[in-house]
């Protein structure tokens, strides 16, 4: 083995702290999980105070920009986070991400202009972009893969939390104090967390010679923009075969392509193309993309679908998605469990690829009939295909990499269900919009794109029953095509689950089998990690 090599492995063993005992590293949690809650529930919050927040500022033909700006620099700052972990050391650069993002969050509430907001939200944004592969890194560095199953629980349980609570904690704000509190909110939250992170969690500093690949940096984070882009305004804002779209879509095409040659000569590349050598880490990054596709679809439409077509009340509508969260909060806490008492987990990618299959299906089956029981017991079987795989797709993609590259690995699993996130609620909305337009049409009723968009339950309910009735049907086989295309994505992740390897998980007494896999890397670096 070379020189360099054995001194990145000398450094990533450094990075693993001393054995800890399980209460040592449930006080660490409390500071992790309350972090990963502010990364999810942010969105949530500020999406229900919208409405009021334009009102407030003006600027309504900005408002898709305050969302869009956030989003874009947590993808692209996503990525360099990882690799600034990888390097300098995980608690220094996670502690920076949640300063970055506390004072985005202070200045977002102190906003009195649109395009302060949106400035603002950007930097909230860039720190965001740490909180989630900071979480998942240390945790990595923390509990070795056998054992992480007892903890993935808790983060599902704070993805239902963030789910059900956001909308309702964000509409509370809005009601009883006024918008700029839904930036405020965080910033308690955030000095708990950085707190608790900052005096009980002990790494080491690291020190790293190699330079920080900022080409690799700027192309990347050029094309993971352009995507991005591309799934916000296409066909919203700009059609897909306009020009702005297809400019968007060569520049990320070039940027990428550039970015993968520069990946190739780079002395301490921003994302090591070798990583995708391995066949897991490869096949658990695809199924990523997959489980953010659907569930940010699913996220989306279902409300949509209830309040509309079910009449459910808007207020509540972080409940309505409860028997979803439910399902997947149990699955994942009992496959937790099971990863950690076998140490197997193959099998569970495939058993939850093919549910998630099923629970598409079954809900591309809801009409203007379908009673809100039969469609909870559909999102339950849903839920319970994502618990599945939430955790396990991280598990998978940090067991497949050398303790040096966790960051990395972390945060490449994480870009890429949020691109899928992203590709989803962009192509489901195109699916869906075109199916109701549609519909309308073929029920001889006028309802463009520009009328159906702006119609919400309240409005619906003025109009003639005629309208109503039409409306109801056209929602119907909206959710029918948005499902029944999310059904066959996830036969796609079946047939990714079905060719990934069982590599023995690293872990007490497991060090030695940790590189069953040949790509894995050098069995002396993580026997020596240990």
């Amino acid at each position: 083995m070379s020189e360099k090599p054995q001194a990145l492995a000398a450094g990533a063993a450094q990075d693993v702290p001393e054995t800890r005992t399980p209460r040592e590293i449930r006080v660490i949690m409390v500071g992790l999980v309350i972090t990963m809650l502010l990364a999810m529930l942010d969105n949530l919050i500020v999406g229900t105070a919208m409405p009021t927040i334009v009102g407030d500022l003006g600027g309504a033909e900005h408002l898709s920009w305050v969302v869009t700006s956030y989003t874009l620099a947590t993808a692209a700052s996503t990525p360099i986070w990882g690799k600034l972990g990888d390097l300098y050391g995980r608690k220094g650069t996670f502690i920076i991400s949640i300063v970055i993002f506390l004072v985005g969050s202070a200045l977002a509430g102190l906003s009195q202009t649109m395009g302060e907001l949106i400035g603002f939200r950007a930097l909230q944004g860039l720190g965001a972009g740490g909180l989630m592969v900071g979480v998942m890194s240390i945790m990595g560095a923390l509990v070795p893969p056998r054992d992480r199953g007892k903890y993935q629980g808790m983060f599902a349980g704070v993805m239902a939390i963030a789910m059900i609570g956001g909308p309702l904690v964000g509409g509370f704000i809005t009601d009883h104090l006024n918008w700029h509190w839904t930036f405020y909110i965080n910033i308690p939250l955030g000095a708990v967390a950085l707190l608790v992170v900052t005096a009980t969690l002990h790494l080491p500093k690291l020190r790293s010679n190699a330079r920080i690949d900022y080409l690799g940096a700027a192309l990347l984070t050029v094309g993971i923009t352009a995507l991005v882009l591309i799934t916000t305004w296409g066909g919203q804002q700009y059609d897909w075969a306009s020009g702005q779209i297809l400019g968007l879509a060569v520049l990320a095409v070039v940027t990428l392509v550039g970015f993968v040659l520069t990946e190739r000569r780079a002395e301490e590349p921003m994302l090591p193309l070798g990583l995708f050598r391995n066949r897991n880490f490869t096949l658990v990054s695809v199924i990523g993309f997959l489980v953010g596709f659907t569930m940010f679809g699913s996220v989306t439409f279902l409300p949509l679908y209830q309040q509309s077509v079910q009449g459910a009340s808007a207020t509540n509508s972080g409940l309505l998605l409860m028997p979803m969260m439910l399902g997947m909060l149990v699955v994942s806490l009992a496959v937790g469990q099971a990863i950690t008492r076998t140490g197997r987990y193959r099998i569970y990618p495939i058993l939850g690829t093919g549910v998630m299959a099923g629970g598409a299906l079954l809900l591309s089956t809801l009409g203007t009939d379908t009673t809100r029981f039969t469609s909870s017991v559909y999102m339950v079987v849903l839920g319970a295909g994502m618990g599945f795989l939430m955790q396990v797709t991280m598990l998978v993609a940090q067991n497949s990499v050398e303790l040096k590259d966790m960051g990395v690995a972390s945060s490449t699993a994480t870009l890429f269900r949020t691109i899928g996130g992203s590709f989803g609620v962009a192509l489901f909305g195109a699916l869906f919009t075109n199916r109701v337009t549609a519909t309308m049409t073929d029920l001889g009723v006028s309802g463009g794109k520009e009328q159906t968009a702006q119609l919400t339950p309240s409005v619906l309910k003025t109009l003639p029953a005629a309208f109503q009735n039409a409306y109801h049907h056209a929602v119907s086989n909206g959710i029918h095509s948005v499902f029944l295309w999310g059904a066959v994505v996830s036969v796609v992740g079946i047939a990714a689950a079905v060719f990934l390897k069982e590599v023995p998980l690293r872990g007490a007494g497991n060090a030695s089998g940790a590189t069953a896999d040949a790509g894995e890397g050098s069995a002396t670096e993580l026997a020596g990690a240990h």
